[in-house]
């Protein structure tokens, strides 16, 4: 930066909008890469399913150990930012997921389940840093009355890399593979076949390894301005134990975690869902091009919803938005045929705002504690764990009726938007 924006950014005065524009742009591309690398996974799963010949409970334990990373990774990458800054750490965690990534190599060539879930396990860990460092600064970085429509907006990018990776996971895996392009109901595949298919993940997963990198080297050598919440008074810290005060936070936990068992369980079993006879009838590569209109919908909305809440209170937003997602997965849960698949498709669009929205409604008001706020919060993502949950009432009683979960999930969204998320601090 120039040096009278650095000084500006250091003394805590407000820094100019035009540096505020180049950095939410450097940070929309962070938003793309984990969007687009966490939906690989959606394409990934299914042909891990075939693979290592899983059930559905194997097949969504891939997805939980991903999920259980934010867990544990969230509370020290806040801690790590305290340390270190927001830009190094975001350097930092680019090279965790791509470490992670090349981890996909050894996992593909041996084939092996157990090193398969430690790579991305890795690749997680880097994500849920990211994830910890850039949501806050992107809901601090301009005024606090537009914060849920600028996060909603950087989403929006997010849900570009989500909209883009089925396109990229289905040729570059599924559309490569006998498993991914037999019919419905295909016969099982011999031995060398799912080896020759096991050795598909090798190329996506070292592209995105080589954009990581890249994208590492230029946060390492650009300046961002650091936000005004990583510093404390005086060098004082405020008690943690204040966090327990703000009713829109200690909500906003658990909704994001419900928000995450909702989302990950309708993208992950997506594909399965629509390749069956009675609902889709079509091979895994069709399939995942279906989704794409899943991740498409959610794209759409964040743009839609950050217009939206420029001109109505967030709360109220994401009340809509939660009542109509109930009603796509009631559909969902009981139609049968295109019906079914169409009212899941949907469930995109309904789901685009409730991540960023839930986020910015919960740090609301937190002041020098939004790092320790959006550590827990981030945290709250490892609710995707619980998707093995999903997997399992699938195979007790169907994949279908195992949606119902999901419709649940968006209750406790609405109670939030509606009482939850209005703030009462201490």
């Amino acid at each position: 930066m120039p040096a009278p924006i650095a000084a500006a950014s250091a003394t805590g005065l407000p820094v100019p909008t035009k540096t505020h524009a180049r950095s939410l742009a450097l940070l929309a591309s962070l938003f793309f890469m984990w969007g687009f690398i966490t939906v690989i996974n959606n394409t990934l799963l299914p042909h891990l399913r075939s693979v290592f010949q899983l059930d559905y409970t194997q097949t969504t334990l891939i997805e939980s150990v991903w999920f259980v990373a934010y867990f544990v990774a969230s509370i020290p990458a806040a801690f790590l930012i305290e340390r270190v800054g927001y830009r190094r750490a975001i350097v930092i965690g680019l090279a965790i997921m791509a470490v992670g990534s090349l981890g996909m190599v050894p996992a593909a060539r041996l084939p092996s389940y157990g090193v398969t879930l430690v790579a991305l396990f890795v690749v997680a860990c880097g994500i849920a840093l990211l994830q910890v460092a850039a949501n806050p600064f992107v809901a601090v970085l301009g005024p606090a009355e537009t914060a849920e429509s600028r996060l909603t907006l950087v989403q929006a990018f997010n849900s570009t890399g989500t909209w883009l990776a089925p396109f990229f996971g289905g040729y570059l895996i599924l559309s490569r593979t006998k498993g991914g392009t037999a019919a419905a109901g295909a016969a099982q595949l011999s031995q060398a076949d799912r080896y020759a298919d096991a050795l598909a993940t090798q190329l996506p997963y070292v592209l995105v390894a080589i954009v990581l990198i890249a994208l590492a080297v230029v946060f390492s050598r650009v300046q961002l301005p650091e936000p005004q919440t990583s510093r404390h008074r005086d060098g004082e810290r405020v008690k943690r134990s204040a966090l327990l005060g703000h009713r829109n936070l200690v909500f906003g936990v658990p909704a994001i975690f419900i928000y995450l068992i909702a989302e990950i369980g309708v993208a992950n079993l997506f594909i399965n869902f629509v390749s069956q006879p009675a609902i889709g009838n079509v091979s895994q590569a069709t399939a995942s091009n279906y989704l794409t209109l899943l991740w498409g919908g959610m794209a759409v909305g964040r743009f839609g919803g950050a217009f939206l809440m420029r001109r109505l209170p967030a709360d109220r937003v994401l009340a809509g938005f939660a009542l109509a997602a109930f009603v796509v997965m009631v559909c969902a849960a009981t139609f049968h045929g295109p019906a079914a698949m169409w009212a899941l498709i949907l469930v995109g669009l309904c789901h685009s705002i409730m991540f960023p929205t839930i986020f910015t409604l919960g740090i609301k008001g937190l002041g020098p504690l939004t790092e320790e706020a959006s550590g827990l919060l981030i945290m709250a993502i490892s609710g995707g764990a619980l998707v093995v949950v999903q997997g399992r009432l699938a195979d007790m009683f169907g994949l279908q009726q195992s949606f119902w979960l999901t419709a649940a999930c968006e209750i406790y969204i609405l109670f939030y938007a509606l009482w939850g998320s209005r703030p009462r601090p201490a």
